[in-house]
C-alpha cells in the first residue's frame, strides 16, 4: 500500500501521526493510498519554516519568480502523464479531461500569474499634503496559509499558490482530504525549481487544518477551501 507524506522544506517526510485516512478509487472502491494525518505540532513546524523561508524568499526580483513559474509551467507538460494518472487515482475523471481542463489548461494559468510578477506596482503617487509624497507600494504578506477542496485538486492548487509564489509569499497548503496525489505530483515539481521552504504541504483532516492554520502564529494571509464543516465553523471562529 501507498503512503503518502508531507512535504517540508523541499523534502518528502514521513509523519509522527499514526492517524491516517484512506484514499479511496472512486471507479471501484479500491483503497489506493493512505495519507497521514499530521498533527498540530507538525503544522505548526511546518509554518514556522515557511515564516523562515519568507525571510529570504521576499527579496527575490519579480523577474527571478516569474522565470521560476515559467519553468513551472513547462514542467507541468513535460511531466503531464504522471499528473494526469496521481489524479486520475484519486478522482476518476477521464483522463483527457484532467490532461486538457487541469494539466495543460493550469501551465497556461502559472506562465499568466508569471507574467503578473513583473506587473505589480503602485499608482497614485502625488503630493496630497503639502510637504509630502504618497504612493501605494506592494510587499510579499508573508506566510499564506491555504486550503483545497477535493474537485479539481491541482487546478485550485495552482490558482492558490501561483499567485502566492509570484506576489512573493511562502505557502502552508493543506491538499483535500480524499484528493492529494496530484499535488504531492505538484510538490516533486516545485522542489526541483523553487527554494526549499517557500511551498510545504501537509495531510490533515480540514477542519482540524483550519483551526491549526488560524490559531498557530505566524500566519498573515488565510486561503480557504470549500468543506460544509469548515465553512459552517470558519465564520464563528473569525467573529466570535
Amino acid at each position: 500500500m501507498k503512503r503518502l507524506k508531507n512535504f517540508i522544506n523541499g523534502e518528502f517526510v514521513d509523519s509522527a501521526s499514526a492517524e491516517e485516512l484512506e484514499v479511496v478509487y472512486p471507479v471501484t472502491g479500491e483503497t489506493v493510498a493512505l495519507a497521514p494525518v499530521s498533527t498540530a505540532d507538525e503544522v505548526d513546524a511546518a509554518m514556522r519554516a515557511a515564516q523562515e523561508a519568507f525571510k529570504t524568499w521576499k527579496h527575490t526580483t519579480p523577474a527571478d519568480r516569474q522565470l521560476m513559474l515559467l519553468k513551472l509551467a513547462d514542467a507541468l507538460e513535460k511531466n503531464a502523464d504522471a499528473l494526469v494518472e496521481a489524479q486520475h487515482r484519486n478522482t476518476g475523471q477521464p483522463r483527457e479531461m484532467i490532461r486538457d481542463e487541469e494539466v495543460l489548461a493550469g501551465a497556461n494559468q502559472v506562465r499568466f500569474f508569471a507574467g503578473a510578477a513583473r506587473t505589480l506596482e503602485g499608482k497614485a503617487a502625488a503630493e496630497y499634503m503639502e510637504g509630502h509624497t504618497s504612493y501605494v507600494r506592494r510587499e510579499p504578506v508573508g506566510v499564506v496559509a491555504q486550503v483545497t477542496p477535493w474537485n479539481y485538486p491541482l487546478m485550485m492548487a495552482l490558482w492558490k499558490i501561483g499567485p502566492a509564489l509570484a506576489a512573493g509569499n511562502t505557502v502552508v497548503l493543506k491538499p483535500s482530504d480524499t484528493t492529494p496525489e496530484s499535488t504531492l505530483e505538484l510538490a516533486k515539481l516545485i522542489a526541483d525549481i523553487f527554494p526549499a521552504g517557500v511551498l510545504m504541504l501537509c495531510s490533515v483532516l480540514a477542519l482540524r487544518a483550519l483551526r491549526w492554520l488560524i490559531i498557530l502564529p505566524p500566519r498573515w494571509c488565510l486561503s480557504p477551501g470549500r468543506c460544509g464543516q469548515a465553512g459552517r465553523w470558519l465564520p464563528v471562529r473569525l467573529l466570535g
